[in-house]
């Protein structure tokens, strides 16, 4: 991926007030009809969402640019490991704007194709005869996407993780060979290891909801030799799971399910799996954002749901289904601050350049990165199943899309 520095923003667009870039905003978006689309993740503030063609997860929002037919550009207002996922998946004639290049995701940066490489060094050293099958989550670089690619494993999503995983746990890309050999010579005794990365949560609360004990899952944390594991430790465990998490999930705690019970008797709690894995088997549910808000959407009027996800995607909920009660689960402010930085100023800027013919704030993924990226997506959208929550309820209600 080429490195794009961030240019100043111009201070006009400071000084403008929000009725006068709204004004601005919906000009320039009238005058590049047909020529671009505007992407707004769920946790996007409402002065964006307005403006937003497609509203959604992250890797939703890419594929609905890529279903674009004569588009020239595609401005997501996400944070840049999205934007990344859309260069990927949209024509090399579209160019991809990110608002603000500022806006990242603290998790995706948590795993580093350098330390990513020395970990798997390590792991094939100490773990001969296994066969290890990277899995990484949609929150990841697209250099992280294109190793996983290389090295036979797939991307996953919070919806679909579980099917992903047992589709790792058969062998991943390497099971058609395995077969093929087996036929020869017998059955595989191989072990199969996944290294699951860059979100500990999410990989934990989904191999456990599968039937596996916490002691089959070794943490790495990747600044220490051998992720701080004994070989003997690493050498037993299923799962490998790289130390990173999510900002915003991991500030709801147990107690906030405890105090949220107590203040409102009845009242469910739904909670993302990047929250740590106490809260989510203190939780009614656990499922993606997407899972989330079909919850809310579905249940009847009078429902009361303490909601543990980013405050603006609850506020958002609140406001939409006013004959329910809707809380954030905690009173600290869970919000996605990278994502924040995305702003009505930032997208009227550039919104105003693409109008007067100039790209700026581009993302491009090279194109060996975008080869391997797109192999590690199309196995997860090839691999067949209806996806499985992992909060208490819907380990017995498998329903996720």
């Amino acid at each position: 991926m080429s490195v794009v520095w961030q240019p100043p923003l111009p201070p006009i667009y400071r000084q403008l007030s929000d009725a006068e870039l709204r004004l601005r905003i919906a000009s320039a978006k009238e005058a590049l009809a047909g020529r671009a689309v505007i992407l707004g993740h769920h946790y996007q503030q409402d002065d964006i969402i307005a403006f937003s063609d497609f509203v959604g997860d992250s890797f939703e929002l890419s594929r609905a640019a890529a279903a674009q037919k004569g588009i020239e550009y595609v401005v997501f207002c996400g944070v840049h490991f999205m934007a990344e996922s859309a260069d990927i998946l949209t024509a090399s004639s579209v160019k991809v704007v990110l608002p603000d290049l500022g806006a990242g995701c603290s998790m995706a940066d948590m795993a580093s194709l350098d330390q990513t490489l020395d970990c798997w060094e390590q792991l094939e050293r100490t773990c001969p005869g296994q066969t290890i099958v990277p899995i990484t989550y949609m929150n990841s670089s697209a250099a992280i996407k294109a190793f996983v690619g290389e090295h036979g494993g797939a991307v996953c999503t919070s919806s679909n993780c579980r099917d992903v995983l047992e589709w790792a746990l058969a062998g991943g890309a390497g099971a058609q060979d395995s077969a093929r050999s087996s036929q020869q010579s017998g059955p595989s005794t191989r072990k199969i290891k996944i290294l699951f990365f860059p979100d500990q949560h999410l990989g934990r609360n989904t191999a456990y909801a599968m039937g596996y004990p916490l002691d089959r899952m070794a943490l790495w944390d990747p600044r220490l030799d051998m992720g701080g594991n004994s070989e003997e430790t690493i050498g037993q465990a299923d799962f490998v799971l790289w130390k990173g998490h999510c900002s915003v999930h991991a500030l709801f705690r147990p107690e906030h399910v405890d105090q949220a019970r107590e203040k409102y008797p009845g009242m469910k709690v739904v909670v993302h799996p990047e929250c740590t894995w106490d809260v989510v088997q203190k939780a009614d549910m656990a499922g993606s954002t997407a899972y989330i808000v079909k919850q809310v959407q579905a249940a009847p009027p009078g429902s009361q749901w303490a909601i543990g996800t980013e405050v603006h995607l609850v506020n958002r909920l609140r406001q939409q289904h006013p004959d329910q009660k809707i809380i954030v689960l905690s009173d600290c402010q869970c919000l996605c601050t990278t994502m924040y930085r995305i702003d009505m100023p930032h997208l009227c800027w550039v919104l105003e350049n693409l109008v007067a013919g100039t790209v700026v704030n581009q993302i491009s993924v090279d194109e060996n990165t975008r080869k391997w990226s797109l192999v590690a997506l199309e196995r997860m959208l090839s691999i067949k199943g209806t996806g499985s929550p992992v909060g208490r309820e819907q380990r017995v209600a498998v329903t996720v899309d």
